[in-house]
């Protein structure tokens, strides 16, 4: 017997029976991959090593080995093929940075338009981007996740703002000095050492933590940058390299003063480095205890090469001069007035008889 198409209801036809379809939850949801383990902090290490034994079955061998050799914190596994791969991945990082750095201080050589503390400037902001840019790689091809170090983040980094307070201050500092100008390579400063005794110092190097100075007698005094931003520095070649020298004289009242300043100006004129504009003065400043007190003033542009031995060299030629002229450079003279008393008539007479038995 058939039975007509219409007569049976459209759930049977479709095999439901009216019933309402069951469906599973699981297959509606997305498929999403498991939350990484926080334990898993070198994933970089297995990925290497899954990609090199693809190549070859020996270099696979040997890998297998050295990550067999190891030991267990927790739940991490640390082997020597992690350590190597960190080691390895280190150099690397360092190297990138510093052949980077190199090349870039080449080509910031190469700038005409960039004068020396702009230059430095962009080295020291170029440095910076790329050691940050390295680590950042570094980080991504070891596979760390940092997720993991949230836990320690806190008190790691409390750590290390107190313990590089001053390295990130002097850095800061060395910034703003290159940025304004006011201290860059090559300047001349006043440098005082541990005595209190001042001397000069040309600026060798301007670093991340301190400056490089070094003095006449080749000692090198590296002063923190932050102590140059909040200390009263004089900078002798600031503004411009003319500095002006003073030496002072004195003479014997006899003396003829015209021919005096005559010979002084003659001596600044006469010695090398000192500049003829501006030109040098003699000034009269006093009459002394023992002498008609003189002082040469004079200019100089290279304070690098010294103060000192310029002012020399003019009073050796000052005294080649007078010594010529027959000008004399008096030195103190004093009356010494004895009182009498009765110890004073017993040393006399002691000292009388003492040279009339030698007599």
């Amino acid at each position: 017997m058939s039975v007509a198409s219409e007569d049976i209801p459209a759930e049977v036809e479709n095999g439901t029976d009216g019933a309402t379809p069951e469906v599973d939850p699981a297959a509606t949801l997305p498929v999403s991959k498991p939350p990484p383990d926080p334990a898993d902090t070198l994933a970089g290490a297995d990925v290497l090593k899954d990609k090199v034994s693809e190549q070859s079955m020996t270099v696979a061998k040997i890998i297998e080995q050295l990550d067999s050799w190891g030991f267990s914190m927790g739940d991490t596994r640390i082997s020597v093929w992690s350590i190597l791969v960190v080691v390895l991945v280190v150099l690397s990082v360092i190297a990138f940075a510093r052949i980077f750095s190199r090349v870039a201080h080449f080509l910031l050589k190469k700038i005409d338009s960039l004068d020396a503390s702009q230059r430095l400037l962009a080295e020291k902001l170029l440095s910076i981007f790329v050691w940050a840019f390295a680590i950042l790689i570094g980080i991504d091809m070891l596979g760390i996740d940092l997720t993991a170090l949230a836990v320690f983040s806190g008190a790691f980094g409390l750590a290390i703002g107190f313990g590089l307070q001053k390295t990130f201050g002097n850095l800061l500092a060395g910034i703003i000095l290159l940025m304004d100008r006011s201290i860059k390579p090559g300047d001349v400063i006043s440098v005082t050492d541990a005595s209190g005794a001042e001397g000069f110092g040309q600026i060798r190097k301007i670093g991340i933590r301190a400056i490089s100075v070094v003095t006449r007698d080749k000692t090198e005094y590296l002063i923190p940058n932050e102590n140059l931003m909040i200390n009263q520095v004089v900078n002798w070649s600031y503004s411009s390299r003319d500095v002006r020298v003073k030496a002072p004289v004195g003479v014997s009242y006899g003396s003829d003063l015209e021919l005096v300043e005559k010979l002084l100006m003659q001596a600044a004129i006469d010695t090398p480095r000192i500049l003829n504009k501006p030109e040098p003065r003699i000034l009269l400043m006093g009459f002394g205890d023992s002498s008609v007190d003189f002082e040469i003033r004079f200019w100089i542009d290279d304070p690098e090469e010294g103060l000192s031995n310029i002012r020399s060299d003019v009073l050796k030629r000052v005294w080649k001069l007078f010594k010529e002229n027959k000008i004399e450079i008096p030195f103190p003279q004093r009356d010494i007035n004895l009182r009498d008393s009765t110890q004073m008539e017993q040393l006399i007479a002691a000292i009388e008889q003492r040279s009339a038995k030698k007599t």
